[in-house]
């Protein structure tokens, strides 16, 4: 009967029978595996198997073979061999490529390299730097202080010639000082001029001159709460409102007194030294910007009324002896408040009359009560 072989052949590494089956046992009889069975592609397998230890093993379809049968199983070693030499082939590879790029290696240069000398050297060094330094910002400092000693030094010196210039120059006033400049009444006190704080364009209509030399001065304030001024603005403000106060619910023909001192110790021209103020017509009425039963008149202040004092007299607009006194000694009234009052009472032209209690003020002049409201 001709042979037959199925094409599907397949590898078996050992084949053991049941004991008592009948069956042959090939693995006595296990012949070693030709080298190229791989590499004839006629014989091909399509899968290759690793059987130990089995029996009643069928590889492929039942087929049923007559005639001799060879089976073949593949060796560990020969699996072993394979991987070794594809872990040589990539040891290979792997160590071309570093022959062709070879491995950056870094090594640490001698400076960075730590020696307790170099160490200690650094740690000297920076001592040093830092003492130095030290010294050099403390020097800064006392320059610097130097400066600003010799800067204050020279300002106050400056300051004070300047006065003395002031004091020993002509005072001055009315229309007879450059325009755009403000005159002087010596310690840097100013005098604001009508224009200058903004009085009103209309004609002013006052009939009665201030005749000199006045032998009275009345001291007023603003009062009603009024809050003291201490920049030219804020009092040029004032005094605008006062004089629209003056004019609109008074019915005056102008503000009242013949000047004003702010807080800031700067005399405001009222109706000034030609025109006579609305309390009486032979005084010269100076008042305090602001309420004096509740604010404290300042030392700037008072100076500023006592060198506007000392102008009048020079002028010859005030007597020598002139009287001053407050306007509460002439009627019912909290004028120029208790601050102002205590204050003035100090002044060696301060004259104690009293409206009320006597002697009247003004009488030895033949004043009378009516003489004390000049309603201008």
């Amino acid at each position: 009967m001709p042979h037959e072989q199925d094409q599907t052949l397949g590898v078996a590494s050992l084949l053991q029978t049941r004991p008592g089956s009948g069956r042959r046992d090939f693995s006595s009889h296990s012949t070693t595996m030709p080298q190229n069975i791989f590499t004839n592609p006629a014989i091909q397998p399509s899968s290759v198997i690793n059987l130990s230890n089995s029996t009643d093993v069928v590889i492929g379809p039942m087929t049923q073979y007559q005639g001799p049968v060879s089976i073949y199983y593949m060796d560990a070693s020969l699996q072993t061999a394979a991987v070794m030499k594809l872990l040589l082939k990539v040891h290979g590879e792997r160590t071309a490529r570093n022959r062709r790029t070879p491995e950056r290696t870094y090594t640490s240069s001698p400076a960075s390299r730590i020696n307790p000398s170099n160490s200690s050297n650094n740690s000297r060094k920076k001592s040093k730097r830092l003492t130095r330094n030290t010294i050099l910002l403390g020097l800064l400092v006392l320059l610097v202080l130097i400066m600003a000693i010799i800067i204050v030094f020279l300002e106050l010196n400056r300051t004070h010639v300047g006065e003395m210039g002031l004091a020993n120059k002509a005072i001055l006033f009315g229309n007879s000082y450059a325009d755009g400049t403000f005159p002087n009444l010596g310690n840097g006190h100013l005098i604001i001029d009508r224009d200058q704080w903004g009085s009103t364009d209309q004609p002013v209509n006052l009939t009665r001159p201030l005749i000199g030399p006045v032998p009275y001065v009345v001291i007023t304030h603003i009062g009603v709460q009024s809050k003291p001024c201490n920049t030219m603005y804020k009092c040029s403000i004032k005094m605008r409102t006062i004089q629209d106060s003056s004019i609109a619910e008074k019915h005056l023909p102008d503000i009242s007194s013949n000047f004003y001192v702010s807080d800031e110790g700067n005399i405001y021209v009222g109706r000034s030294w030609e025109w006579a103020n609305t309390y009486a017509n032979n005084t010269l009425a100076i008042a305090f910007m602001g309420d004096y039963e509740r604010y404290v008149p300042t030392k700037r202040q008072l100076e500023g009324v006592q060198h506007l004092l000392s102008h009048g007299v020079a002028m010859q607009i005030l007597d020598v002896n002139y009287k001053m006194i407050a306007l509460n000694q002439t009627r019912d009234s909290l004028s120029p408040g208790a601050n102002v009052y205590r204050e003035i009472k100090k002044w060696s032209h301060f004259y104690h009359c009293d409206w009320k209690k006597g002697p009247k003020c003004g009488s030895e002049l033949g004043m009378k009560d009516a003489d004390w409201f000049g309603h201008q």
